[in-house]
């Protein structure tokens, strides 16, 4: 049976969840500090997030979907997918995010599982034999976590005409990191079974909050907006949105810092010998020489990173966030300590 890992949160820095380790945008602050008891009180009014949304994403907004964070919206579109069907299958790219193969597997449907190929290179021909006339959902997420890889859009595009009968759902957590995007107008007219899921926890700081996006044809939406309840998403949470999306100069800032943080993760492991992947997302994924006991040494010192030694694929390997630089410098700091044996 699949599970999904809730990891824990510890005090210190935490660099281990991928996490905006900045935090939300003051102009959200200044937002959530002018709601009342009578906005707790009240149902929220979603008009200014819905319309903010659709506008930050350059769509339509009959084409978006709020949802409390993108877990809702894996969990909706899982449901969505595998309602009234014998048998469904769901194909998940792994390693991979764990709520993916959790929910199908909770929901009845069968997991089938797609490595990564050799040096992380997307399966395409892999996902394309793994389909069967019952498969219902394909799980890819661009970029990739925990590799950082960016997805070539037209392995994607190639997966979602050969699949018409399930929900091509491409994960875009980290997107904003990448700059690049599948949220395209045409893409989605042509392939109706597409659906694009996004988070503002990463780059907007609202992992708190919980919110998150669907976008898919509006047609295509109607079968998972039946699903998701009317109002998942909490007021202060639409009331945040807007402001978070407003605030341009704050969010370019974080991207910068986030990639100046992955300049100075690759210089160190460079510098020290330590496999390491470039990533278009707010990550670096690295193989030092002993995985665990570095992770363990670090967190003595307060500082949090994910082992991902047990994921497919990445044996040996952990995971950091990259966000200010100031942390990034931090924990630069206490690896060279440990790496020089002062833990």
């Amino acid at each position: 049976m699949y599970r999904y890992e809730r990891v824990d949160v510890p005090d210190g820095l935490r660099l281990h969840l991928n996490e905006n380790t900045a935090g939300c945008s003051p102009a959200v602050m200044r937002a959530l500090a002018d709601l009342t008891r009578h906005d707790a009180a009240f149902y929220p009014d979603y008009a200014a997030a819905h319309e903010a949304c659709a506008a930050w994403l350059g769509v339509s907004p009959d084409a978006v979907l709020l949802t409390n964070g993108l877990d809702e919206g894996i969990l909706a579109i899982t449901a969505a997918a595998f309602a009234r069907e014998a048998s469904p299958e769901a194909i998940v790219i792994v390693p991979a995010f764990d709520m993916y193969a959790a929910v199908a597997d909770a929901l009845g449907g069968h997991v089938t599982e797609v490595p990564l190929e050799p040096g992380f290179t997307f399966p395409l021909a892999g996902v394309v034999t793994a389909l069967t006339p019952r498969t219902r959902l394909v799980w890819i997420t661009d970029p990739h976590n925990p590799t950082g890889q960016p997805v070539p859009p037209d392995a994607i595009l190639q997966i979602a005409a050969a699949a018409p009968n399930a929900f091509v759902v491409v994960d875009e957590a980290y997107a904003d990191f990448a700059g690049t995007s599948l949220l395209e107008a045409r893409a989605f007219a042509r392939l109706p079974n597409l659906v694009v899921g996004r988070t503002f926890a990463k780059a907007h700081g609202l992992a708190g909050l919980r919110a998150g996006v669907l976008v898919a044809n509006p047609p295509t939406l109607e079968a998972i907006r039946a699903i998701v309840p009317p109002y998942s998403i909490n007021a202060w949470a639409a009331r945040a949105l807007p402001a978070a999306l407003g605030d341009r100069e704050y969010y370019a800032w974080y991207l910068a810092e986030a990639e100046r943080s992955k300049a100075l993760l690759y210089a160190v492991f460079e510098s020290r010998g330590i496999e390491y992947w470039r990533s278009a997302a707010n990550f670096v994924l690295a193989r030092p020489a002993n995985a665990s006991a570095l992770v363990g040494a670090l967190a003595r010192k307060g500082i949090h990173i994910r082992d991902k030694s047990r994921d497919p694929g990445c044996a040996g390997c952990i995971r950091v966030t990259a966000g200010v630089v100031a942390h990034t410098q931090a924990f630069i700091a206490a690896l060279e300590e440990v790496l020089c044996g002062g833990e």
